[in-house]
């Protein structure tokens, strides 16, 4: 630090660095706290002004560079931010608040995360957007700084990165409901990820099977030796649940007597109790299957005496001795959606025994009841059909 009295002849001649050091200051001994920072290899400085805050801190306030404003200007500027601050302003606040903000990372981190861990039963998923793709381009970016353009930049990369379009949608719709809860929380103002167009590319896959491919996975469930897994199959196509919705039952959840299985509130997607019809089929599995002790759940692995928490090596297997290498388990129960639409049941009936909370979700099946809806036409046809009058008795 160096004072002078600065003049226009010094900010412009004399702005240099010694040798070996990184900045130097040249305070104005007209103007406490007024200083001028000079750098090596620069021919320019920039005006600051020093002062203390309210708490005593000395704070730093860029004015700016001396080629942007002169002398008088700046002595004119750190006077009036002197005023201000005598009156309780800090120039420094505004600057302060900004760097307050948490960055992407700070909060999925801190606050995020342990929200989801404990309400969502994705939550695996998105720690897994996150580390792999959200983080490694946002996670230093304060909340406040994140911009439209930049996320739909991002949205537009994952899909040259090769990930389906619902994929990229993923990972917007969870920046998204991040951010929303950043607004609830009084974090940020308002959510720049808001109404971003989602490419909502209709990637429905349904595969159903035909009397002959269904007739050979029944087949190889019926004689391979992974009883258990083979029953855990069975089960899902009797019912139509979901996956883990059947890893998940227990037996105090069946109610034989009643031929009703209730589905827990944690276990359903829908977040609500809901109960599943048990027809014959799925109740001779439940016949076949063993009870252990100390057991609560219904599918335990034979090996470990563990209920299973997935099947998936067991599952690719059997369906490839089947010859359907390309079902899922997902698709046994578009299978018992399409056998009960198949056998004359309503789509009302269809949505209560999966469980569907929207109606909408069990219209995709309604395209396979093409023989009622057939019967449905020809009764119209029949009412327009042109009968002779009757001629009146004499």
């Amino acid at each position: 630090m160096a004072k002078f009295l600065l003049t226009p002849h010094f900010i412009k001649n004399n702005l240099v660095c010694p040798d070996g050091k990184k900045r130097i200051e040249f305070c104005d001994t007209a103007h406490p706290g007024l200083y001028v920072e000079a750098r090596p290899n620069c021919d320019w400085g920039t005006f600051y002004l020093r002062y203390k805050d309210v708490n005593g801190k000395t704070c730093h306030q860029k004015i700016g560079r001396t080629y942007e404003l002169s002398l008088a200007e700046a002595r004119k500027r750190a006077q009036s931010l002197k005023a201000e601050i005598l009156l309780g302003a800090d120039p420094r606040a505004e600057a302060k608040a900004q760097k307050a903000v948490m960055t992407l990372t700070q909060f999925a981190n801190e606050h995020y995360l342990p929200y989801a861990e404990q309400r969502k039963r994705s939550y695996r998923n998105d720690e897994s957007m996150l580390r792999l793709r959200l983080l490694p381009v946002f996670g230093s970016t304060p909340l406040n700084k994140l911009n439209r353009k930049s996320i739909v930049t991002f949205h537009s990369s994952l899909r040259d990165e090769g990930l389906a379009p619902a994929t990229a949608d993923h990972h917007i719709k969870l920046l998204r409901a991040m951010l929303n809860l950043a607004v609830q929380w009084d974090v940020i103002e308002k959510n720049p990820a808001d109404k971003i167009k989602l490419f909502r590319e209709d990637n429905t896959l349904e595969l159903y099977l035909s009397e002959q491919e269904q007739a050979r996975l029944l087949d190889v469930l019926a004689t391979d030796n992974n009883r258990t897994v083979c029953l855990l199959v069975l089960f899902l196509l009797s019912t139509g649940a979901r996956l883990n919705e059947a890893l998940s039952a227990t037996w105090g959840n069946i109610d034989t007597a009643n031929k009703v299985w209730r589905i827990e509130a944690s276990n359903s997607k829908s977040k609500r109790v809901r109960s599943v019809p048990l027809n014959p089929k799925a109740l001779e599995v439940l016949l076949e299957l063993k009870r252990w002790e100390n057991e609560p759940h219904l599918f335990i692995n034979q090996r470990t005496g563990k209920r299973y928490v997935n099947i998936n090596k067991s599952w690719k297997r059997i369906k490839a001795k089947a010859g359907l290498p390309d079902l899922r388990l997902h698709d046994l129960r578009h299978q018992y959606a399409s056998l009960l639409v198949n056998g004359g049941r309503s789509l009302y009936e269809v949505q209560q025994i999966l469980g569907h909370s929207d109606p909408t979700v069990t219209q995709r099946y309604a395209h396979l009841s093409s023989a009622a809806l057939q019967d449905a036409a020809n009764a119209a046809s029949d009412a327009l059909e042109v009968h002779p009058p009757k001629t009146a008795k004499k």
